[in-house]
């Protein structure tokens, strides 16, 4: 029983992610967690993390630059 349902898993794309890779939100350089719940989405398949939703307005004007941000400290923890 414990196989099928790992395998569910994998196969459903449910399995475990990575360790988020930033300690504060790439659009206010806030600590995550300081403000309350970090305000958690998905944006075209990667998960931002934000220090509240009112950062979220201002992701949407420039995703690239903050998804930039993610990526650079993806990078910088392995």
């Amino acid at each position: 029983m414990k196989k099928s349902l790992f395998f569910l898993f994998i196969a459903t794309g449910l399995a475990f992610a990575a360790e988020y890779p930033l300690t504060t939100c790439v659009v206010s350089g806030e600590k995550l967690g300081a403000m309350g719940e970090p305000f958690v989405f998905v944006h075209e398949g990667t998960e931002v993390r934000l220090c509240c939703d009112h950062c979220k307005p201002k992701f949407d004007k420039d995703p690239a630059k903050y998804l930039e941000k993610l990526t650079a400290g993806s990078k910088a923890a392995n």
